[in-house]
C-alpha cells in the first residue's frame, strides 16, 4: 500500500454528527473558497467531544477569496494561519436541550498547506500536527482528497525525516516516532509532561507501527528499520551534528512564532483573551483571572501575560 492510500483508507471511518455539523457551519462561512476542512487533534484521537474544543484546519484557495476584510487577508499571508472561535448549538437526542459544540479552527490556503508540510518549512507546527490521525471533511471532489491526502503523506515524511540522523543505525517505529514528538512538543510554547511522545506513540499504537514502513519506504529509508544490538549504537556524528543544529533553529523559531500566534489569536475571536488564559493553563497548569481591563487590551495584556509567566518558569 502507498503511503497515500493509507491516508485515504483512514479517512473512510465515520464522522460524529457534532463534528460533522460544526464542519459545515464553519465552512460555510467561507463559501465556495473552501476546498475541504482537516479535523484533527484531541477530540479525534480519543474520541472525546463533549465540554471540549474540537480542532479544525480550513483549507481555501485563496485568502482574497475566503476573506471579505483585507486586514485577515494581510494578516493570514504574514503569520499563517489565522484562528477562529466557533460555536454552534446542535440538537441531541440523547440530552435534553441539545448540545453546544465549541471548536477553534484555523484558515491556510492549500499551497501554503503543502508548503509547510515539507522539510524546507523551519516551523514544526504543520507537520507534526498532520502526522498524527486526522480526518477530511467536505473536500471538493476527489481530486482534492487524493492532494490532500499527499500532503499529510508528506507531513508524516518530514516528521520522521528530522529525527533519523539523530537516531542509532537500526530503529524501531516506537523509538522514531516517540523522538520525533517529544522534539516537536518542545519546540513550541508548551509545557508537556516529559512523556508526552510515549503517550500519543501509544493511544494509537497499531496505526503508527503500521505507517512506519510505508513512511520509511517513500524515504528511501526502509533498511533502517530493525532491531538488535545495533540499536545501541551511536548515530554517525556529521549528520547527527547537521540535526540537532536544525532542531535548535526550528525550536527558536517555534517558541517565537508560537508567541505571536497566541496573542493574534486574541484578536480574531470574540474571548480571544480568554481563550490564551485556557490555552496557557492547558500546557502549563497555571490559572488566570482575566479582567475587563485585559480583554479591552487584549495583545498587550497577552504579551505581559507570556512575559510573567516565563519569569516564573511557566514555560520551558
Amino acid at each position: 500500500m502507498a503511503l497515500t492510500d493509507f491516508v485515504l483508507d483512514e479517512w473512510r471511518r465515520n464522522v460524529p454528527t457534532p463534528v460533522l455539523a460544526a464542519a459545515r457551519a464553519i465552512a460555510a462561512r467561507y463559501g465556495d473558497s473552501v476546498l475541504g476542512v482537516l479535523f484533527y487533534g484531541s477530540c479525534l484521537r480519543t474520541g472525546e467531544i463533549d465540554d471540549r474544543i474540537l480542532d479544525f484546519y480550513v483549507i481555501v484557495d485563496d485568502y482574497g477569496h475566503a476573506y471579505d476584510k483585507q486586514w485577515l487577508v494581510i494578516a493570514n499571508a504574514l503569520l499563517p494561519p489565522n484562528v477562529f472561535y466557533h460555536e454552534l448549538h446542535v440538537e441531541d437526542p440523547e440530552k435534553p436541550g441539545g448540545v453546544t459544540v465549541r471548536s477553534k479552527y484555523a484558515v491556510l490556503t492549500l499551497e501554503a498547506f503543502e508548503r509547510r508540510v515539507r522539510p524546507s518549512c523551519l516551523n514544526v507546527s504543520l507537520w507534526a500536527r498532520f502526522c498524527q490521525p486526522c480526518q477530511l471533511l467536505l473536500a471538493r471532489d476527489q481530486d482534492m482528497r487524493r492532494r490532500m491526502a499527499a500532503a499529510v503523506g508528506r507531513a508524516a515524511m518530514t516528521m520522521l525525516q528530522s529525527v533519523i540522523d539523530l537516531l542509532p543505525p537500526f530503529v524501531t517505529p516506537r523509538l522514531l516516532w516517540e523522538t520525533a514528538f517529544s522534539r516537536t512538543y518542545g519546540a513550541e510554547l508548551r509545557s508537556e509532561r516529559g512523556n508526552k511522545g510515549a503517550e500519543i506513540f501509544a493511544l494509537d499504537r497499531k496505526r503508527y507501527e503500521d505507517m512506519t514502513p510505508l513512511v520509511l519506504g517513500a524515504l528511501g529509508q526502509a533498511d533502517i528499520l530493525g532491531a538488535g544490538s545495533a540499536v545501541s549504537s551511536q548515530p554517525p556524528r556529521g549528520p547527527y551534528y547537521r540535526a540537532s543544529l536544525l532542531w535548535v533553529l526550528r525550536t527558536l523559531d517555534g517558541k517565537i512564532v508560537s508567541l505571536l500566534r497566541l496573542i493574534k489569536a486574541s484578536m480574531t475571536f470574540d474571548g480571544g483573551i480568554d481563550y490564551l488564559a485556557w490555552k496557557i493553563h492547558r500546557h502549563s497548569g497555571v490559572e488566570i483571572t482575566i479582567t475587563d481591563a485585559m480583554r479591552r487590551r487584549p495583545v498587550l495584556s497577552g504579551l505581559r501575560m507570556f512575559l510573567s509567566l516565563r519569569k516564573k518558569g511557566a514555560f520551558k
